[in-house]
């Protein structure tokens, strides 16, 4: 069963005002698929040695010789053909007719991306959310953004929350039942991206090292980013870790998340954290794969944590009103879990690993919200739960299952 992916409207406006669009996001996101559903009869993929080896040998003659629209899949494996893109379509500009997929960000591939400047249009394409899993069109970022008190006192039970961290949302983990299956498919995907994205992407002499940086990186997913330790730990100079670190982002692995930061804020710490962006990738690297080793996993909270990350970035990617993400956290240690920034507002959201939500759940919000008055638009703590409660004025216990089920038929602005 195809499951439609929702920023495909998103997709239909690039369409209408770039010449390229490029669908970039990690392997096995689904791009490809996506891209098949664009009804664009002209397909064809730089896996293929034959079309790879034409494209390499006479770039310019290749893209003369396409019919037009076409889908050029893998773009990654052969960036320089974004020059003979640029020059084909500064001669005759005309929306829509190139879509490329890539499995990694341009960002990796700087000076040719910037030639591109004004005739590109970037979707980046996340893992399955759990809206897309359930079928539901709405937007998390969105609904948070407006008046939550029409979901006051529903219930919303979802006694598979942990299958659903543990599986991610890799489409073709959602077609495998067995556990067997599953830890195959993700042993996999693991190797075959060192093997084939990493390698494609940078010059990695020590194939050892770079795996090991990519566990220890990994395994520290919502946790503050302590490159030297890392750095430490691995073996790695300087400036070699930061040239896998890149490949680590722009591949779609790893993704930074910076600190919130406001000048009438005195004492803001700066410093990075990170995050995986699939916990199921996450999940299997630490070994975990039934619900008894998540439960017991003392790395259980930074988990959820990178879950819920997870499902703001996805939701996000696609919302009608985009926040800037954030953590917070000051000088003495009190953190917020994520700060959503919008254009006139705050909302900032805590994580609960546990079923009840008392009122101290909410105190480091509550001390941001004397501190940011005027900015400050509610405080929401994410919990195990079922029931969305109100704890105060603009104080909000959410259940985690929220993320998942279909709203709009209850919703009122």
């Amino acid at each position: 069963m195809y499951i439609q992916r929702l920023i495909l409207e998103d997709i239909k406006e690039y369409q209408k005002f770039f010449p390229v669009l490029l669908i970039s996001g990690a392997r096995q996101v689904g791009k490809s698929t996506l891209a098949l559903h664009l009804n664009i009869d002209n397909y064809i993929t730089l896996d293929d040695i034959n079309m790879y080896e034409m494209a390499k040998n006479n770039p310019k003659g290749f893209i003369e010789s396409l019919s037009k629209p076409v889908v050029i899949d893998e773009i990654q494996r052969l960036p320089e053909l974004l020059i003979s893109i640029k020059e084909y379509v500064d001669k005759d500009r005309i929306n829509g007719e190139f879509i490329l997929t890539g499995s990694a960000s341009l960002q990796g591939f700087k000076e040719i991306s910037d030639s591109l400047a004004g005739r590109i249009g970037i979707v980046e394409l996340y893992p399955f959310s759990l809206k897309e899993k359930n079928q539901s069109c709405d937007n998390i970022i969105d609904i948070f953004s407006k008046n939550l008190n029409k979901y006051l006192l529903t219930k919303y039970e979802d006694i598979s929350i942990e299958k659903n961290i543990i599986d991610g949302g890799y489409p073709e983990i959602s077609k495998i039942d067995s556990q067997k299956g599953k830890y195959l498919w993700f042993s996999s995907y693991i190797r075959t991206y060192i093997e084939s994205d990493a390698k494609e992407l940078a010059n990695i002499r020590n194939m050892d090292k770079f795996i090991n940086m990519y566990k220890h990186c990994m395994f520290r997913s919502g946790s503050i980013f302590n490159k030297n330790d890392i750095q430490t730990q691995v073996g790695l100079d300087g400036k070699t870790f930061d040239s896998y670190f890149s490949v680590l982002e722009h591949t779609y692995q790893i993704q930074k998340l910076q600190p919130y930061f406001n000048n009438q804020l005195k004492r803001l710490a700066k410093t990075l954290k990170i995050f995986s962006i699939d916990t199921g990738v996450l999940c299997h690297l630490l070994q975990i794969s039934t619900e008894d080793e998540f439960n017991k996993s003392p790395l259980k909270g930074e988990i959820l944590e990178t879950f819920i990350f997870s499902e703001l970035l996805k939701a996000n990617s696609y919302a009608q009103s985009r926040a800037n993400l954030y953590y917070y956290r000051t000088t003495d240690k009190k953190e917020i879990d994520f700060i959503l920034e919008y254009s006139n507002k705050i909302i900032a959201l805590e994580i609960k690993a546990s079923k009840t939500v008392k009122k101290d759940d909410f105190k480091h919000i509550y001390r941001l919200k004397e501190e940011i008055s005027k900015e400050f638009d509610k405080g929401i703590v994410l919990y195990m739960g079922d029931t969305f409660l109100e704890i105060d004025e603009n104080m909000y216990a959410v259940p985690i299952g929220f993320l998942k089920w279909k709203n709009l038929n209850i919703y009122v602005e």
